[in-house]
């Protein structure tokens, strides 16, 4: 039974997903500066380390009405055939291993297809209680010669009116949005510009290319009961809703339980007791964090991931000596994020050393 790793996300109460190889990083939406005579679905472009990466909106590229954009919208890299582009979602879920025996590739509508180069979505994909829609990355990024054709055609006449109903009006309709929208996101307030453009300018950092590796730590923000906390990605296996927990006897009240992920048993722990912070309720849990160091695999348990992100390491400041105490020993430092500060976890001295014993036996 074969199986291939997808990135699933939202977009218009919609699930949609893509192959994980193609993908290379995620960050939440930035401010975009939108360029002239671009197609009509890439709707701004940004300064991503010193590249200039076109970004995608994925309403207009499907032919739907542009989506008006939000702080919690996310921005997915992807690359195919040496080309790179982001798209806009509205939310980055999980990383799912979906088997080939579960994806449907041919569904009948009861006509003829005429278009099956075209199609956008190359396989639907009963997972759990959800229907996930896959996409095709190359579809999803090249343009087709028609499709060029059509939309010079009609910035070649924007203010034609057309008969009622026909596509070509909607769609003429729909162009005037870069008429009267030049800049991006118009009715954004100030507070969430200013934080469009912070993150645009976190973005557009570029270290020396021979130091890169050195000079950027890549993290996992979570959020624990209302704190910020950074996660090395390099040990950061994936991340999963939490569903079904099955409680263990006689283990400490850091241990959280187990779930099943896709047939594979994961011990669900809390690190909030290391942290001296007050434990989540086994009901509140909503989202964990699969993490493997060595031989040991478990899921942190976090109300929320905020953010997949590189942080230069001169922004790293050593703990506070305020706020010293004994588990500060498992703290890499603090760096500011959305106006506050981010605690670091060393989550291997945590898990090794830190007394959170995952397979101790009862």
């Amino acid at each position: 039974m074969k199986a291939q790793y997808y990135l699933i996300f939202g977009h218009n109460d919609s699930l949609y997903g893509i192959e994980a190889i193609v993908v290379q990083e995620i960050f939440f939406l930035p401010e975009l500066t939108p360029i002239a005579e671009a197609p009509r679905d890439i709707v701004g472009v940004i300064n991503l380390r010193g590249e200039i990466l076109p970004v995608m909106d994925l309403n207009l590229r499907f032919g739907y009405v542009a989506q008006k954009y939000c702080l919690t919208d996310s921005v997915i890299v992807i690359e195919y055939q040496e080309f790179r582009v982001g798209i806009i979602v509205n939310q980055v879920q999980e990383v799912e291993n979906i088997s080939t025996d579960i994806i449907k590739t041919q569904l009948s509508y009861g006509r003829k297809d005429t278009n099956k180069s075209h199609h956008f979505v190359v396989g639907i994909a009963q997972f759990e209680a959800n229907i996930v829609m896959l996409l095709n990355p190359e579809i999803v990024i090249r343009y087709s010669q028609e499709n060029e054709e059509a939309s010079q055609k009609i910035n070649d006449v924007p203010g034609k009116k057309l008969e009622e109903g026909t596509d070509e009006k909607l769609v003429i309709e729909d162009s005037s949005y870069f008429l009267e929208m030049p800049v991006f996101c118009p009715n954004a307030t100030p507070q969430e510009k200013a934080i469009f453009r912070q993150r645009a300018n976190n973005l557009r950092r570029k270290e020396d290319e021979q130091n890169f590796t050195i000079s950027k730590f890549p993290l996992a923000v979570i959020a624990l009961n209302g704190e910020y906390f950074g996660l090395n990605l390099e040990v950061v296996r994936e991340f999963t809703d939490i569903h079904k927990v099955t409680p263990i006897p006689c283990t400490p009240d850091y241990i959280v339980g187990n779930m099943n992920l896709r047939g594979e048993i994961v011990t669900l722990i809390d690190i909030r007791t290391a942290l001296n912070m007050p434990m989540a309720s086994v009901d509140s849990l909503s989202k964990a964090i699969v993490v493997q160091i060595a031989d040991l695999v478990a899921g942190i348990v976090a109300d929320e991931v905020l953010d997949v992100m590189y942080l230069n390491t001169s922004e790293i400041t050593a703990v506070p000596a305020a706020l010293h105490s004994a588990n500060d020993e498992y703290l890499r430092g603090t760096a500011s994020y959305r106006e506050k500060m981010m605690s670091i976890l060393d989550l291997h001295k945590m898990l090794t050393k830190g007394g959170l014993v995952v397979d101790e036996e009862v």
